[in-house]
């Protein structure tokens, strides 16, 4: 469709994998050198170091090739890009990731993984046997020999040549298979996580008590009609079900909201961003997620291979994609504002009405990249610094360690936080805080290099640094605008039909104490 001489390209619901968060000189700080570096011209030395591609003789002599996106072929077909999947950890491991996959509730197809591994292997053996001796060959025929010898040896290494292209060929399939059957692997379990499904998740702390009201409580919907905070049906108009408009005092909510989360995260050392909101399919891929059958929360842009975000955690997991950062340099934390798509596939019924899930709508989301050692305890971090922020608020919420059945594929271990909701007459989730570990650093080749020497001595002509080793990623929700509205206006609802804005917020909102009705 045209529109000023611009073409429009449409959306539509993607096939792509989904998802399965002190002084102002001090707040307001320069961006980490990391950051820095990765985007400068010059770069300090041994500060960030850039992977290359590896070629194909390269990928097919490891199992843990480096990942790689790589380019349409010749038919004009996609090559899948690469994940640095520990193939043979994951043989050596068979019962214990048998066990996951099954605690998990995957349909990972663990045997045939194997499987294709095992002729992946065997036919690496036979590929550098053919070169082997193409290689006698090609030595032979330096020497001075007859014209009937040279002639035979002539004939025998096309003959090899052949042989050979044929079976890269076959290895480059082989490969391709057994990374995208092997992508289907979810992350390992924490030992300490409930097993089961979603109803298994265990409470590791309950904050507060539900307000008492001595008037029928009303939900979020009927004080933002009664308030002129909202506007469903015009939007319902514009751009289909599940989308508003938010009017009033409710933009200065939002506005408020958004900038209060980002200084109090600052002020833990967080670096802030706003981010791409359109990124490549393979990047939401190489982040972990898996579609989920028919489905799919992602919104995909017809005719490219783009899509629309669901969460900010993708395109900053993408910063770093390909990339070797210096040891001294982590942890690297940032917490990033966007707004947020998702097609809510499936999601009806009561529980799903109003601002609770909609298609579009704005986060805060935390990410840390650090130390394999270290993620569990910055896991810890990012629940406490939730559970500060919603204390701040007077919420009455509690945290949960979830069950194995309710992870996403990415996640080793997740908090979930659910705040209660007096409209809803229950519990609703409005955060959650996930280690990764390396499952996406794998996919999105994140390494760091430590300055220290490597404990062998290293061969001739070799670097004695440490060999790189692949960070661990984290992510949590600091504030998900919507459900956060929702919890303020229900909680904090007054006889008189008002709202009480939470006392943090009110210097972000121009000094505003009450949401009063308007005059009819």
């Amino acid at each position: 469709m045209g529109l000023g001489g611009t073409t429009l390209q449409t959306l539509k619901l993607a096939t792509i994998p989904t998802p399965s968060s002190s002084s102002l000189r001090s707040v307001f700080k320069p961006l980490s050198q990391s950051f820095l570096y990765r985007h400068s011209r010059r770069r300090p030395a041994l500060q960030l170091f850039f992977v290359r591609g590896l070629s194909a003789p390269a990928v097919q002599a490891t199992a843990t090739a480096t990942p790689k996106t790589t380019s349409p072929d010749e038919n004009g077909m996609k090559l899948q890009w690469k994940a640095a999947i520990d193939f043979k950890w994951i043989r050596d491991n068979k019962d214990a990731v048998a066990a996951n996959i099954k605690k998990r509730n995957s349909n990972a197809n663990l045997e045939h993984v194997l499987e294709l591994y095992h002729k992946m292997l065997n036919l690496q053996k036979e590929v550098e046997r053919l070169r082997g001796e193409r290689n006698v060959v090609a030595n032979k025929m330096k020497g001075k020999l007859e014209s009937s010898e040279r002639q035979r040896l002539i004939e025998e290494g096309k003959n090899l040549k052949e042989g050979l292209l044929s079976l890269e060929e076959d290895l480059l399939k082989l490969t391709d298979e057994l990374q995208q059957e092997a992508q289907c692997i979810p992350n390992m379990t924490h030992p300490d996580v409930p097993i089961g499904g979603e109803d298994f998740s265990t409470i590791r702390k309950m904050v507060g008590t539900p307000h008492e009201f001595s008037f029928p409580v009303k939900d979020h919907l009927q004080l933002g009609k009664e308030l002129d905070l909202f506007d469903f049906d015009a939007a319902s108009e514009v751009s289909g079900s599940k989308f508003y408009y938010l009017k009033n005092e409710a933009v200065m909510l939002e506005m408020g909201l958004i900038n209060w989360t980002l200084l109090e995260v600052m002020k833990r050392g967080f670096t802030p961003l706003t981010t791409p909101e359109i990124v490549r399919s393979s990047i939401v891929e190489k982040c972990g997620f898996q579609p989920r059958g028919a489905n799919t929360q992602v919104y995909s842009i017809e005719d490219s291979d783009q899509c629309l975000i669901g969460t900010a955690e993708i395109p900053v997991g993408g910063i770093h994609m390909d990339s070797i950062i210096a040891a001294s340099l982590l942890p690297l934390k940032y917490v990033a504002v966007s707004h947020c798509f998702r097609t809510e596939a499936g999601a009806a019924g009561t529980a799903s009405r109003g601002l609770y899930r909609v298609h579009q709508f704005s986060k805060v989301e935390m990410f840390i990249l650090c130390r394999p050692e270290e993620s569990d305890f910055y896991h810890e971090e990012l629940i406490r610094i939730e559970e500060d922020l919603f204390s701040s608020l007077g919420l009455h919420y509690k945290t949960l360690d979830m069950a194995s059945g309710d992870l996403g594929a990415p996640a080793y271990r997740k908090f979930d936080i659910e705040a209660w909701m007096p409209g809803l007459a229950r519990f609703g989730e409005i955060s959650s805080a996930s280690n990764c570990t390396d499952y996406q650093s794998r996919r999105l080749g994140i390494r760091f290099r430590s300055s220290e020497p490597a404990l062998t001595n290293p061969k001739k002509g070799k670097s004695n640094l440490a060999p790189p080793q692949f960070v661990h990623t984290l992510n949590a929700t600091a504030c998900a605008v919507p459900r956060m509205i929702v919890c303020i206006l229900e909680n904090n609802q007054q006889e008189d039909g008002s709202v009480i804005i939470p006392e943090p917020l009110r210097p972000f909102m121009g000094g505003l104490e009450f949401i009063h009705p308007k005059p009819r």
